[in-house]
């Protein structure tokens, strides 16, 4: 049978990005195409056949972006971005989270099976300047793309601005049998998707950028890497896809329209491969794609293009004929019963600008909005109240859980959602349907994760409770964290400015 190749979107097209009235088209820089950047693997501090210990630290440094000065950033064990973070299934981890920045941070684990909120890394769970916290927990999920990030509500955005963001790849014993590439560096390689806007001498300047709606710039980044090119020395290209963007989308294809295999998406492997030659990620999703390059010659270029703008150019190389195959099954997904007479939990994701809100109601830190017991299997409907004639797409994001999208408006999800997920893009009008089980305790935040919008209020907060071992957990709150800014700074606390808040 020939199999399925999928040439659309998905998304409805009034709702893309490039309709917003603060939309910032990209322009490439008349600069001389640079070798992508490539993040080395952070080395742990030792390791057992149990137990990984490592070191994560915030800093402050300088980045070559484009001729002139360099620019200032921050970044994880790195100038920008950071180094990335390889965790095993089934292994004790142990990290020191040092903060060297001039302000508190927070070291948020976008995707991880962990304790909330501390383990989490949300705003409950500050590092101060100077400090060192530290956290212990289990891995234990299936092989994925994740993602480390600052979360310190709300200064959210900005810490990502400057760099605050890295890969996190788990792998385990599943994914290591099947026929993906996993030569990292090589064939497996990270693209994290961001965008920025360059000022004078080449600084960002975060205020001057800002939009209530999520802030844009006219410079497309791959890795930290303004006009990427990469030589492609095997037939076979694994690319771990990350939309890194405080607020753009990206809608992805090749020049030549050449088609690839989705084989994962947040959550990790999916089901089968779906093959398409476009697709389109909403903020902080992720998705694997394998490409094969058997068609081209050595010398032939392809550029991975996002809408009319080139990202990156894939430069052909000599390379030894590869004629695996991916199998029409990759992986099994347990699909759990939901637990019997629970009510459906409704979200409303309302407003955009200023007038964000969850449930009509803006975050409160302190506040816990709902609770779910651990082990339960609950259905969320979560309902995007933006008018379909000029509203956006706005991508929700759970904490601590990978759930599965069931529906889009009682009907079918997209091709490439059958797999796990913890955020998922909803259309202005939409209802989208998701199956939710916490397996840890915690308080957990749920939230729009156009990074402006979380920032701005679009977030509440669930408990994950065990009813035999009740717990109380102590949550930040605005003037403590507005406090801590202002010392910071050497400003008064009325000074300092928070967007959206």
């Amino acid at each position: 049978m020939a199999k399925k190749v999928y040439t659309d979107y998905f998304f409805d097209e009034p709702a893309y990005n490039t309709h917003d009235g603060g939309y910032i088209p990209l322009v490439t820089p008349k600069v001389e195409p640079q070798p992508l950047a490539i993040p080395p693997l952070l080395k742990p501090d030792r390791q057992t056949d149990t137990d990984d210990y490592y070191t994560v630290t915030a800093q402050e440094s300088e980045t070559q972006f484009l001729p002139g000065k360099k620019t200032k950033t921050w970044g994880y064990n790195a100038g920008f971005l950071g180094q990335t973070i390889v965790f095993r299934n089934g292994k004790q981890t142990h990290i020191d989270l040092e903060n060297k920045l001039p302000e508190l941070t927070t070291f948020h684990w976008h995707g991880l099976n962990v304790p909330g909120p501390i383990t989490d890394g949300g705003c409950h769970a500050p590092v101060y300047p100077g400090e060192t916290n530290h956290i212990d927990f289990k891995v234990h999920q299936l092989a994925a793309t994740t993602w480390l990030h600052a979360h310190p509500c709300p200064s959210t955005a900005t810490q990502v601005w400057k760099g605050l963001a890295t890969m996190v790849i788990i792998k385990d014993d599943v994914e290591d049998q099947l026929p993906l590439p996993r030569n990292y560096g090589v064939d497996d390689i990270p693209l994290v998707l961001q965008d920025r806007e360059f000022h004078d001498d080449n600084q960002f300047d975060y205020r001057a950028d800002y939009d209530p709606d999520g802030v844009q710039g006219h410079t497309a980044l791959v890795n930290g890497t303004v006009n990427p090119y990469f030589d492609v020395t095997t037939q076979r290209v694994r690319l771990r896809i990350l939309d890194g963007s405080n607020r753009r989308e990206w809608r992805l294809h090749f020049n030549d329209d050449l088609e690839f295999a989705q084989v994962a998406s947040d959550g990790g492997i999916l089901p089968a491969p779906v093959y398409m030659t476009k697709v389109m990620m909403t903020c902080a999703e992720r998705d694997e794609i394998v490409v094969d390059f058997g068609q081209y010659q050595p010398g032939d270029e392809v550029t991975l293009m996002t809408d009319d703008t080139p990202l990156c150019r894939f430069r052909i190389k000599s390379f030894v004929p590869d004629d695996t195959k991916l199998p029409e099954h990759l992986v099994d997904i347990p699909d759990e019963t939901p637990t019997p007479d629970l009510p459906v939990r409704t979200i409303t994701m309302d407003g955009m600008d200023d007038e964000v809100a969850l449930d009509g109601k803006k975050f409160d830190m302190s506040r816990i909005d709902a609770r779910q017991k651990v082990g339960d299997v609950a259905i969320w409907e979560i309902r995007n109240t933006n008018s379909t004639e000029n509203g956006m797409v706005h991508p929700f994001h759970v904490h601590g859980t990978q759930f599965r999208v069931l529906a889009r408006n009682d009907g079918p999800v997209y091709p490439n959602e059958h797999g796990l997920k913890d955020t998922v893009g909803v259309n202005p009008g939409e209802t989208v349907r998701i199956k939710v089980k916490f397996e840890l305790t915690g308080v957990y935040m749920y939230h729009c994760h156009i990074i402006e919008h979380e920032d701005g209020g679009m977030m509440a907060q669930i408990e994950s409770y065990d009813p035999q071992h009740p717990q109380t957990y102590h949550l930040m709150d605005m003037d403590t964290l507005r406090n801590a800014f202002a010392k910071e700074q050497g400003i008064k606390p009325e000074d300092v400015w928070m967007p959206g808040m």
